[in-house]
């Protein structure tokens, strides 16, 4: 997917607090494309819930109740439905605030993991099974969560132009979402 890299200090400054300000005062733009069990309710709508380190497992990041934690706001729309068995929801995700691992903590908190997420999802692993045989097979290629940056917008840190770009889903993705369709 999509990425941004400083090339010197100047532009660093100037990405580091666009970043930080969430897109508030500014152009900032991040929007991902993501596979998950099931097909969230409603199709389209916003999670917000804050975020912190998980008391049970250090290396993961948890949703905690009250306002413990980091604010963290994910809009999402469900682009497609692939499968019957086993449905999985192409969703569309736009980050209104950045915090680590946001996108996959806030679809399983919902019950919809990404596929291949072994951290978030690892409880979904049997509905692999229920998969044709063509999209397991996909599944197990991709050997990584399903989840790709698309678009990713900000102001040039030093002309201030609105620069906009997009990514589609790479080849293992691609494969993945055509073995869904196919076993529809």
């Amino acid at each position: 997917g999509l990425l941004v890299v400083a090339k010197n200090d100047l532009a660093h400054a100037g990405l580091t607090a666009q970043f930080a300000d969430h897109g508030r005062t500014g152009p900032l733009e991040r929007a991902y494309l993501a596979l998950a069990w099931g097909v969230p309710e409603p199709r389209a709508g916003t999670i917000e819930a804050h975020l912190a380190r998980s008391v049970r497992n250090r290396e993961k990041i948890a949703v905690v109740r009250g306002e413990g934690g980091r604010h963290a706001i994910t809009h999402y729309r469900v682009e497609a439905v692939l499968g019957t068995e086993a449905p999985v929801a192409l969703v569309r995700c736009t980050l209104e605030t950045g915090r680590t691992h946001q996108i996959r903590v806030h679809l399983s908190h919902r019950g919809h993991p990404l596929l291949g997420d072994a951290v978030y999802g690892g409880a979904f692993k049997t509905k692999a099974g229920r998969l044709g045989p063509e999209a397991r097979a996909a599944l197990d290629t991709l050997g990584r969560q399903a989840l790709h940056a698309s678009v990713l917008g900000f102001a040039h840190p030093r002309t201030g132009e609105t620069l906009h770009f997009e990514s589609p889903l790479p080849p293992d993705l691609q494969a993945l979402v055509g073995a869904l369709r196919a076993g529809a």
